[in-house]
């Protein structure tokens, strides 16, 4: 009985130092390798004046700004044509895409803001024909205005590059 008490204790005792060993034991950890960000201007020194960036790429994702019917000085280009504006913000899409090696096989979420939805749906064909495999999730929403006078049209985008 003795002995049993003795091994017992013994088995206990060994099992307590082990486990506050190991709770004094430093964990370590790997640590993560931080995604690098890589900025896109498309109008650099508009962007900077109004303190945004167009887009953003942080690993395989990209953010794209909403684009507008402008040129380099911020003036709005085709007032009161939505169609044209449309196009417009497409092909400011398109160079930001390129940019990152994508194509509009590649954005998952886009995001229209218009001024007048019903116009917009009628303009959408050339929308529908940019998309050659899938159209991206997102939203369409009518607002009461935008950020220019005479600006019909906004659209956002997210790509993801797999390739």
């Amino acid at each position: 009985m003795k002995t049993i008490k003795i091994l017992t204790f013994g088995i206990a005792t060994l099992l307590l130092a082990t486990s506050t060993i190991s709770c004094k034991q430093k964990v370590t950890e790997t640590p993560k390798q931080t995604e690098t960000h890589e900025y896109f201007n498309l109008r650099p020194e508009l962007e900077k004046a109004y303190g945004y960036t167009h887009a953003v790429k942080i690993g395989n994702d990209i953010k794209i700004s909403g684009a507008v019917s402008m040129d380099n000085k911020g003036n709005l280009i085709a007032a009161g044509n939505l169609e044209q504006q449309m196009k417009n913000c497409y092909a400011d899409l398109e160079k930001i895409l390129k940019h990152y090696g994508c194509t509009f096989d590649d954005v998952v979420v886009e995001n229209v803001f218009t001024t007048n939805m019903a116009e917009f749906i009628i303009a959408s064909g050339f929308r529908n024909s940019i998309y050659k495999k899938q159209f991206p999730t997102g939203t369409w929403l009518e607002v009461k205005g935008l950020a220019l006078p005479g600006q019909l049209i906004e659209i956002d985008m997210e790509a993801h590059k797999t390739r």
